[in-house]
């Protein structure tokens, strides 16, 4: 049986998930410009801080990223990468090994072959998300047994707040 945890993803140096736009004074200056009952959120210091404005002109600052794992929207996991591999159809006797695209017969049939690409299918097995009504992350993944003992390479991809997607594989033995 493997588990699988965020904390232990996030020490790894080979994953780096967050790329942050960072403009200094940028928050001070959506403060200033600001109507009142209104709010915007801004990147301050390495924080996501929402700004707001109540009836009165009072600015309060919430700090909504208090911890790394406010940074992920959600996050999912393959625990056997490499069992789908990547397959795409190619036109025979085009490009590289034959004729160059778009030089054939008008009416010619083409025949196409299969062939790896070199890379695999994430399939997503496990995942947890966060919605408006739950803010809550899980950072364990649930239990996952292997058939058999082996060697596995298990991906886990992080979608960040703003959208920006990362994988990170795993090599693990099993058995």
């Amino acid at each position: 049986m493997t588990r699988f945890s965020a904390k232990t993803i996030s020490s790894r140096k080979s994953f780096g998930i967050f790329s942050v736009y960072y403009s200094q004074g940028l928050a001070d200056s959506i403060a200033a410009e600001l109507k009142e009952g209104k709010s915007e959120v801004a990147c301050e210091q390495g924080k996501l801080i929402k700004l707001s404005k109540d009836k009165n002109g009072v600015i309060t600052r919430d700090v909504l990223t208090k911890k790394w794992t406010d940074w992920v929207d959600y996050w999912a996991v393959d625990f056997d990468y490499e069992s789908r591999k990547e397959i795409i159809k190619v036109a025979k006797n085009l490009g590289v090994e034959g004729a160059l695209p778009g030089t054939a017969n008008v009416g010619e049939f083409l025949d196409f072959e299969e062939r790896w690409t070199g890379a695999y299918i994430f399939e997503n097995e496990w995942q947890t998300f966060r919605t408006r009504q739950s803010r809550n992350l899980e950072l364990i993944t649930a239990t996952h047994t292997y058939a058999k003992p082996g060697r596995y390479i298990i991906a886990v991809k992080v979608i960040d707040i703003f959208g920006n997607d990362t994988m990170t594989l795993v090599p693990v033995t099993v058995g």
